[in-house]
Protein backbone atom coordinates (compact mmCIF):
# COMPACT_ATOMS: atom_id res chain seq x y z
CA UNK A 1 0.00 0.00 0.00
CA UNK A 2 1.61 3.32 -0.84
CA UNK A 3 -0.55 5.78 0.42
CA UNK A 4 -1.48 6.20 4.38
CA UNK A 5 -2.83 8.64 6.85
CA UNK A 6 0.29 10.41 8.23
CA UNK A 7 -0.19 12.85 11.27
CA UNK A 8 1.75 16.05 10.85
CA UNK A 9 2.28 18.39 14.09
CA UNK A 10 2.96 21.77 14.40
CA UNK A 11 4.21 24.31 16.72
CA UNK A 12 2.24 25.22 20.11
CA UNK A 13 2.02 29.01 18.75
CA UNK A 14 -0.02 27.52 15.34
CA UNK A 15 -2.16 24.98 17.18
CA UNK A 16 -4.57 27.60 19.20
CA UNK A 17 -7.79 27.66 17.32
CA UNK A 18 -6.89 24.94 14.75
CA UNK A 19 -7.23 21.14 14.70
CA UNK A 20 -3.60 19.83 16.73
CA UNK A 21 -3.05 17.59 13.67
CA UNK A 22 -3.67 17.36 10.12
CA UNK A 23 -4.74 14.39 7.88
CA UNK A 24 -2.83 13.91 4.85
CA UNK A 25 -2.22 11.54 1.89
CA UNK A 26 1.55 11.33 1.70
CA UNK A 27 4.00 8.57 0.92
CA UNK A 28 7.38 7.48 2.68
CA UNK A 29 7.91 4.05 3.06
CA UNK A 30 7.38 2.49 -0.77
CA UNK A 31 9.84 4.87 -2.63
CA UNK A 32 8.96 8.98 -1.65
CA UNK A 33 9.72 11.51 0.52
CA UNK A 34 6.94 14.00 1.33
CA UNK A 35 6.33 16.49 -0.96
CA UNK A 36 7.46 20.27 -1.19
CA UNK A 37 5.26 22.78 0.13
CA UNK A 38 4.43 25.99 -1.92
CA UNK A 39 7.33 27.92 -1.67
CA UNK A 40 5.36 30.82 -0.52
CA UNK A 41 3.94 29.48 2.83
CA UNK A 42 6.30 30.81 5.38
CA UNK A 43 5.38 29.00 8.54
CA UNK A 44 7.66 26.90 12.20
CA UNK A 45 9.55 23.94 11.23
CA UNK A 46 6.77 20.54 10.64
CA UNK A 47 6.64 17.31 11.89
CA UNK A 48 5.49 14.35 9.90
CA UNK A 49 4.80 11.27 11.28
CA UNK A 50 4.07 7.85 8.81
CA UNK A 51 4.93 4.42 9.93
CA UNK A 52 8.23 3.95 10.68
CA UNK A 53 9.54 7.29 8.78
CA UNK A 54 9.38 10.97 9.82
CA UNK A 55 10.36 14.27 8.43
CA UNK A 56 11.45 17.75 9.94
CA UNK A 57 10.33 20.24 6.95
CA UNK A 58 11.68 23.88 7.08
CA UNK A 59 9.41 26.17 5.61
CA UNK A 60 10.69 29.75 5.31
CA UNK A 61 11.88 29.62 1.37
CA UNK A 62 12.07 32.95 1.36
CA UNK A 63 15.11 33.63 3.69
CA UNK A 64 16.66 30.31 2.70
CA UNK A 65 15.45 28.70 5.66
CA UNK A 66 16.88 30.86 8.07
CA UNK A 67 16.09 29.50 11.84
CA UNK A 68 14.63 31.98 14.22
CA UNK A 69 14.78 31.56 18.04
CA UNK A 70 11.75 30.56 18.23
CA UNK A 71 12.38 27.55 15.62
CA UNK A 72 14.98 26.09 18.46
CA UNK A 73 12.63 24.93 20.75
CA UNK A 74 9.89 24.16 17.98
CA UNK A 75 12.71 21.47 16.71
CA UNK A 76 13.82 20.06 20.06
CA UNK A 77 10.04 19.33 20.33
CA UNK A 78 9.89 17.75 17.10
CA UNK A 79 12.87 15.19 18.06
CA UNK A 80 11.65 14.79 21.84
CA UNK A 81 8.03 13.45 19.52
CA UNK A 82 10.09 11.37 17.41
CA UNK A 83 12.03 9.50 20.41
CA UNK A 84 8.53 8.93 21.72
CA UNK A 85 7.17 7.17 19.11
CA UNK A 86 8.60 3.63 19.44
CA UNK A 87 7.93 3.07 15.47
CA UNK A 88 9.89 5.33 14.06
CA UNK A 89 13.51 4.14 12.62
CA UNK A 90 14.37 6.87 10.62
CA UNK A 91 14.15 10.79 10.66
CA UNK A 92 14.59 13.39 7.34
CA UNK A 93 15.41 16.75 8.11
CA UNK A 94 14.29 18.20 4.73
CA UNK A 95 13.32 22.04 3.36
CA UNK A 96 11.06 23.72 1.05
CA UNK A 97 12.74 26.11 -2.20
CA UNK A 98 15.96 26.30 -3.46
CA UNK A 99 18.06 25.91 -0.36
CA UNK A 100 18.63 23.67 2.60
CA UNK A 101 19.05 26.13 5.39
CA UNK A 102 21.08 29.37 5.85
CA UNK A 103 21.71 28.72 9.11
CA UNK A 104 20.78 30.71 12.45
CA UNK A 105 19.62 34.72 12.03
CA UNK A 106 22.66 36.59 12.52
CA UNK A 107 20.41 39.68 14.16
CA UNK A 108 19.92 36.65 16.94
CA UNK A 109 22.91 35.82 17.88
CA UNK A 110 23.21 36.95 21.31
CA UNK A 111 20.87 34.42 22.17
CA UNK A 112 21.76 31.58 20.45
CA UNK A 113 23.84 30.68 23.74
CA UNK A 114 21.34 30.53 25.99
CA UNK A 115 21.26 27.24 28.69
CA UNK A 116 18.66 25.31 27.57
CA UNK A 117 17.37 26.61 24.88
CA UNK A 118 21.13 27.34 22.95
CA UNK A 119 21.60 26.43 19.21
CA UNK A 120 24.38 23.61 19.98
CA UNK A 121 22.25 21.88 22.31
CA UNK A 122 19.28 21.49 19.39
CA UNK A 123 21.94 20.27 17.43
CA UNK A 124 23.09 17.69 19.65
CA UNK A 125 19.84 16.48 20.09
CA UNK A 126 19.48 15.36 16.52
CA UNK A 127 22.77 13.82 16.70
CA UNK A 128 21.32 11.51 19.71
CA UNK A 129 18.34 10.98 18.18
CA UNK A 130 17.33 7.85 18.85
CA UNK A 131 16.11 6.91 14.92
CA UNK A 132 18.66 7.17 12.31
CA UNK A 133 18.98 10.57 10.75
CA UNK A 134 19.09 11.74 7.24
CA UNK A 135 19.41 15.26 6.32
CA UNK A 136 18.09 16.08 2.67
CA UNK A 137 20.66 19.01 1.19
CA UNK A 138 19.20 21.00 -1.78
CA UNK A 139 21.01 23.79 -2.97
CA UNK A 140 22.75 25.51 0.15
CA UNK A 141 23.69 25.09 3.51
CA UNK A 142 25.16 27.50 5.19
CA UNK A 143 26.54 29.12 8.60
CA UNK A 144 25.06 26.91 11.77
CA UNK A 145 23.06 24.16 9.25
CA UNK A 146 26.38 22.87 8.37
CA UNK A 147 26.58 21.76 11.75
CA UNK A 148 22.87 20.14 11.63
CA UNK A 149 23.66 18.53 8.13
CA UNK A 150 27.03 17.05 10.34
CA UNK A 151 24.68 15.58 13.20
CA UNK A 152 22.62 13.39 10.77
CA UNK A 153 23.73 10.50 10.07
CA UNK A 154 23.28 10.33 6.10
CA UNK A 155 23.50 13.58 4.37
CA UNK A 156 22.44 13.27 0.91
CA UNK A 157 23.03 16.18 -1.96
CA UNK A 158 22.70 17.01 -5.29
CA UNK A 159 24.12 18.84 -8.36
CA UNK A 160 23.30 22.20 -6.78
CA UNK A 161 24.70 21.36 -3.44
CA UNK A 162 27.13 23.77 -1.82
CA UNK A 163 28.21 24.43 1.98
CA UNK A 164 29.56 27.44 3.58
CA UNK A 165 30.31 28.26 7.11
CA UNK A 166 31.28 32.14 7.54
CA UNK A 167 32.04 31.81 11.54
CA UNK A 168 35.45 33.74 11.37
CA UNK A 169 34.56 36.32 8.84
CA UNK A 170 31.48 37.32 11.14
CA UNK A 171 34.49 37.23 14.12
CA UNK A 172 32.16 34.75 16.11
CA UNK A 173 33.66 31.57 17.85
CA UNK A 174 31.81 28.28 16.96
CA UNK A 175 30.35 26.80 19.71
CA UNK A 176 32.04 23.33 21.37
CA UNK A 177 30.18 20.44 20.39
CA UNK A 178 30.19 21.89 16.78
CA UNK A 179 33.44 22.01 16.49
CA UNK A 180 33.93 18.09 17.55
CA UNK A 181 31.36 17.01 14.66
CA UNK A 182 33.38 18.88 12.40
CA UNK A 183 36.37 17.70 13.36
CA UNK A 184 35.29 13.72 13.75
CA UNK A 185 33.46 13.69 10.39
CA UNK A 186 35.89 16.11 8.55
CA UNK A 187 38.74 15.69 10.30
CA UNK A 188 41.05 18.35 11.91
CA UNK A 189 42.63 19.99 8.89
CA UNK A 190 39.04 19.70 6.70
CA UNK A 191 37.64 21.40 10.08
CA UNK A 192 40.30 24.21 10.09
CA UNK A 193 40.26 24.82 6.37
CA UNK A 194 36.95 25.17 6.31
CA UNK A 195 36.40 27.20 9.74
CA UNK A 196 39.69 29.11 9.55
CA UNK A 197 39.33 30.28 5.69
CA UNK A 198 35.58 30.42 5.42
CA UNK A 199 35.74 28.51 1.79
CA UNK A 200 32.92 27.73 -0.01
CA UNK A 201 32.68 24.20 -1.16
CA UNK A 202 30.27 23.11 -4.18
CA UNK A 203 28.88 19.66 -4.61
CA UNK A 204 31.67 17.59 -5.32
CA UNK A 205 34.19 18.93 -3.12
CA UNK A 206 31.43 17.87 -0.40
CA UNK A 207 31.64 14.57 -1.49
CA UNK A 208 34.97 14.41 -1.49
CA UNK A 209 35.57 16.10 1.69
CA UNK A 210 33.06 13.70 3.41
CA UNK A 211 30.75 16.17 4.15
CA UNK A 212 28.25 14.20 1.60
CA UNK A 213 27.86 10.95 2.43
CA UNK A 214 25.64 10.68 -1.06
CA UNK A 215 25.69 12.78 -3.97
CA UNK A 216 23.16 12.25 -7.08
CA UNK A 217 23.54 13.32 -9.82
CA UNK A 218 21.22 16.33 -11.67
CA UNK A 219 19.35 18.41 -8.84
CA UNK A 220 16.26 15.98 -7.48
CA UNK A 221 17.49 14.23 -4.93
CA UNK A 222 14.49 12.86 -3.94
CA UNK A 223 14.74 9.46 -5.79
CA UNK A 224 17.98 8.98 -3.58
CA UNK A 225 16.46 10.09 0.20
CA UNK A 226 13.43 8.09 -0.62
CA UNK A 227 15.28 4.54 -1.30
CA UNK A 228 17.95 5.75 1.49
CA UNK A 229 14.56 6.03 4.10
CA UNK A 230 12.86 2.61 2.57
CA UNK A 231 16.53 0.67 3.02
CA UNK A 232 16.41 1.79 6.56
CA UNK A 233 13.11 1.10 7.75
CA UNK A 234 13.53 -2.72 6.70
CA UNK A 235 16.37 -3.14 9.00
CA UNK A 236 15.97 -4.37 12.14
CA UNK A 237 14.94 -2.13 14.80
CA UNK A 238 17.17 -3.31 17.82
CA UNK A 239 20.16 -3.79 15.72
CA UNK A 240 19.47 -0.52 13.60
CA UNK A 241 19.46 1.70 16.48
CA UNK A 242 21.69 -0.04 18.69
CA UNK A 243 24.20 0.36 16.25
CA UNK A 244 23.37 4.31 15.42
CA UNK A 245 23.89 4.73 19.23
CA UNK A 246 26.48 3.26 20.05
CA UNK A 247 29.33 4.12 16.88
CA UNK A 248 28.34 7.75 17.50
CA UNK A 249 29.19 7.61 21.02
CA UNK A 250 32.39 5.33 20.07
CA UNK A 251 33.13 8.69 17.78
CA UNK A 252 32.64 11.07 21.13
CA UNK A 253 34.76 8.57 22.84
CA UNK A 254 32.26 8.39 25.35
CA UNK A 255 31.08 4.51 24.74
CA UNK A 256 30.95 2.09 27.29
CA UNK A 257 31.90 -2.02 26.18
CA UNK A 258 29.51 -3.22 28.74
CA UNK A 259 26.41 -1.63 27.27
CA UNK A 260 27.57 -2.59 23.88
CA UNK A 261 27.74 -6.44 25.37
CA UNK A 262 24.29 -6.06 26.56
CA UNK A 263 22.60 -4.70 22.95
CA UNK A 264 24.70 -7.36 21.15
CA UNK A 265 22.81 -10.07 23.89
CA UNK A 266 19.85 -8.71 23.62
CA UNK A 267 19.78 -9.04 19.82
CA UNK A 268 20.68 -12.65 19.80
CA UNK A 269 17.92 -13.39 22.40
CA UNK A 270 15.80 -11.57 20.14
CA UNK A 271 12.65 -12.71 17.69
CA UNK A 272 14.05 -10.34 14.90
CA UNK A 273 17.59 -12.41 14.60
CA UNK A 274 15.38 -15.28 14.14
CA UNK A 275 13.20 -13.86 11.89
CA UNK A 276 16.07 -12.11 9.86
CA UNK A 277 18.06 -16.03 9.24
CA UNK A 278 14.88 -17.44 8.22
CA UNK A 279 14.11 -15.06 5.79
CA UNK A 280 17.57 -14.96 4.39
CA UNK A 281 17.37 -18.87 3.68
CA UNK A 282 13.86 -18.24 2.23
CA UNK A 283 15.23 -15.13 0.34
CA UNK A 284 12.35 -12.81 0.76
CA UNK A 285 11.80 -9.49 2.62
CA UNK A 286 12.26 -10.01 6.79
CA UNK A 287 9.29 -8.68 8.72
CA UNK A 288 10.72 -7.68 12.00
CA UNK A 289 9.14 -6.86 14.96
CA UNK A 290 11.65 -4.74 17.26
CA UNK A 291 11.59 -7.73 19.74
Amino acid sequence: MLYEDAKVYLPVSERYGHRVFAQQHLMCLRGRIAPALDENTVMSPELLIQGACASITLRRPEVANKLLPEDLMVLRRHIDEVNANPHVLVLTLQAVGRHFCSGYDIGEIANSQNEGSSFGEMVDAIENCRAVTIAAIQGGVFGGATDMALACDFRVGGANSQMFMPAARLGLHFYASGLERYVTRLGVDTAKRLFLTAEKLQAQAMKDYGFLTDLVDGEDIAPQVAQLQTTLAGMAPLALLGMKKHLNAIVRGAHDRASIDAAVQATIESADLKEGGEAWREKRQALFTGR
